[in-house]
């Protein structure tokens, strides 16, 4: 039986991606930090009793280490097993700070990569990258593209890209496929996440500011945002992943029709004050003020996440459209979907554990 191995785990992409193999009754194993392993065996025991899938076997490691921190006989195990192998272990915070950065998103994914390479029986090896690979560069991002921008706007960026460079490099001699997500966001029908961070940044401001007589837009802006959610990424990796034609492929799971960032922002005010947003924040004002961090944490508010109202590009997704082509698998749209966004944030707005810690 073919073993899918996880890193990433008991995180919300890979924790959803694990259910979704466990309701396909497969061979499941999940390389986890030591300092994990309650919250890992609570997510697995969760995970078990809903799709009364077989026992997850839970392997402690350390992608910053050699050999992933595994133990002889844990490696000896994968290596006599048939492995697809997802790895999705990194920091995704946008306000990470370089080295931390670098040490789990670059130099784990070397780890991971001179592991998987030693695996005599590899299946496929998934990779997940970001679109934001792309750092500043605006204009149309192609898949196939891998071209350092002059700058990026966070270290998250940089080292998703030093590290998607790793994996490129290894397609040459391993069945390997790149996948690129958007801005990942809840289920587009019930709404469910474990984290409000990325748009939910913006929920968190209009809830906080909502007292004001009116809220206005932030800056000005004419890009688009491309926000997409955890079940197309879910249905269409797994797709991917079985798919002999991906194997090579980077592909971008992103909206193919996003929408405009003041589009979106008004949507969201919309929803959860039954009001439009009325003038404008200067952009210079609203960065100066999250620059201070009794303000931004005060607004529940990444400082980062303003460098995205203002960015120019759209990502192409020829190869996801031909890749899925004849699956059924789509993109829900994102304004349709916010109203099931908006309901679970109100839900679970107050539970601290959802929000992120801001610096």
């Amino acid at each position: 039986m073919n073993q899918v191995v996880f890193t990433g785990f008991p995180g919300f992409i890979a924790s959803q991606l694990i259910q979704k193999h466990a309701q396909q009754n497969e061979s499941i194993s999940a390389i986890i930090l030591s300092s994990e392993r309650s919250k890992a065996e609570k997510e697995a025991q969760r995970i078990q009793k809903e799709t009364n899938c077989p026992t997850i076997k839970l392997i402690e490691g350390d992608i910053t280490k050699a050999g992933l921190g595994l133990t002889d006989s844990d490696t000896a195990y994968l290596k006599a097993q048939r492995v697809t192998f997802w790895h999705l272990a990194a920091i995704y915070d946008l306000a990470v700070p370089r080295d931390l950065a670098w040490k789990v998103n670059v130099e784990g994914t070397r780890n991971v990569n001179t592991f998987i390479k030693e695996l005599p029986n590899l299946e496929r090896y998934v990779y997940f990258s970001t679109a934001y690979v792309a750092g500043n560069r605006e204009g149309t991002i192609y898949e196939g593209q891998l071209s350092r921008p002059e700058a990026f706007k966070n270290y998250y960026e940089e080292t998703k890209f030093e590290a998607e460079l790793l994996v490129d490099e290894i397609k040459k001699s391993v069945s390997a496929t790149i996948i690129r997500p958007g801005i990942v966001r809840g289920h587009s029908i019930t709404g469910e996440t474990i984290k409000f961070d990325g748009p939910y940044f913006f929920l968190n401001l209009i809830d906080r500011v909502k007292f004001l007589p009116f809220i206005p837009f932030v800056g000005r802006s004419t890009s688009y945002i491309n926000v997409v959610p955890i079940d197309y990424i879910l249905e269409a990796s797994i797709y991917l992943s079985k798919l002999e034609a991906a194997t090579g492929q980077t592909v971008h799971l992103t909206d193919p029709n996003p929408h405009p960032v003041e589009e979106v922002y008004r949507s969201m005010v919309q929803s959860m004050t039954g009001k439009n947003p009325k003038g404008r924040l200067p952009h210079s004002l609203a960065k100066f003020s999250l620059s201070i961090g009794p303000v931004r944490r005060g607004l529940g508010v990444e400082k980062e996440t303003l460098d995205y109202l203002t960015w120019s590009a759209d990502f192409d997704t020829q190869n996801a459209e031909r890749l899925l082509a004849g699956s059924g698998i789509r993109c829900a749209d994102f304004l349709d979907s916010m109203p099931a966004m908006v309901r679970f944030y109100n839900l679970y707005k107050k539970d601290k554990s959802f929000q992120i810690t801001i610096t």
